[in-house]
């Protein structure tokens, strides 16, 4: 893999895990479409934990509170968010667990992932059209458990983390901005999870050039795309991002034809 490639990649991901199109559906995608040999799950990772750490910087002020009061003030809001996240985690935790082979293998093909995408662009474009101006529901137990599980269903590339958990907030009742924060402050713990667990098959070895600055791109890509993205929901509906998911599952299907 050249620089180039990570750089590339590790902005896909920064834009994917972020937006509601799929960052793992990407990684998949581009060695895809350019004839190349597929990176690797702990390359991926590792751009996954770069855009953790631009999660938790853009949100250092709120993960501040959460942590204080999950464990001094624990019935307090802040208090129990920080539970209610841990309890929401679980479900995606367990299911990576089940079904790791498959995430790497069956549920990587293109025609896999492109009917994910288009399927859910549509439930988001759904959910959307019910998306409350502001929120008519609070952060609960019921309410995080199941965005939990549909938190669950992104291990398929195509899906989206950030699209379904988004997808299941706004269901709900929730407002879009307080969607996005909820998927957003969510997403660290199943990445840091996942990264640790990959984590410990890393070795000196893997530590390269690409690799940093994947990593690098990944970051500083991701700062942009929270910040961006939180600005822009306040007076738009995310159907752009449901016409891209439709328009790239298209692509993928008739990629995949001429090439069989």
């Amino acid at each position: 893999m050249t620089v180039f490639d990570a750089v590339l990649l590790g902005l896909l991901q920064a834009l994917g895990e972020f937006l509601p199109i799929s960052s793992s559906a990407h990684l998949v995608l581009l060695p895809f479409f350019r004839g190349a040999q597929y990176q690797g799950v702990t390359f991926d990772v590792m751009l996954h934990l770069a855009t953790l750490l631009a999660v938790l910087l853009y949100f250092a002020k709120d993960w501040y509170v959460i942590l204080k009061d999950g464990l001094t003030r624990p019935r307090s809001d802040e208090g129990k968010t920080l539970w209610l996240l841990a309890l929401a985690t679980v479900p995606a935790g367990v299911a990576g667990v089940l079904c790791k082979d498959w995430v790497e293998t069956i549920f990587r093909s293109p025609l896999i992932i492109a009917v994910w995408l288009m399927l859910f662009a549509l439930v988001l474009w759904w959910a959307d059209r019910k998306a409350a101006a502001e929120n008519r529901t609070q952060i609960n137990l019921k309410n995080m458990l199941i965005i939990g599980c549909a938190q669950a269903l992104a291990l398929m590339p195509g899906v989206s983390r950030s699209g379904i958990t988004i997808t299941a907030a706004l269901f709900l009742g929730f407002s879009r901005s307080q969607s996005a924060r909820i998927s957003f402050l969510l997403s660290a713990p199943v990445i840091g999870g996942a990264a640790v667990l990959e984590l410990s098959h890393l070795t000196w070895a893997d530590i390269n050039a690409p690799l940093i600055w994947g990593f690098v791109s990944a970051f500083l890509g991701a700062l942009a795309v929270i910040c961006g993205l939180m600005k822009y929901i306040r007076t738009h509906s995310f159907n752009v991002f449901v016409v891209y998911r439709l328009l790239l599952g298209l692509v993928i299907i008739g990629w995949y034809w001429h090439l069989h």
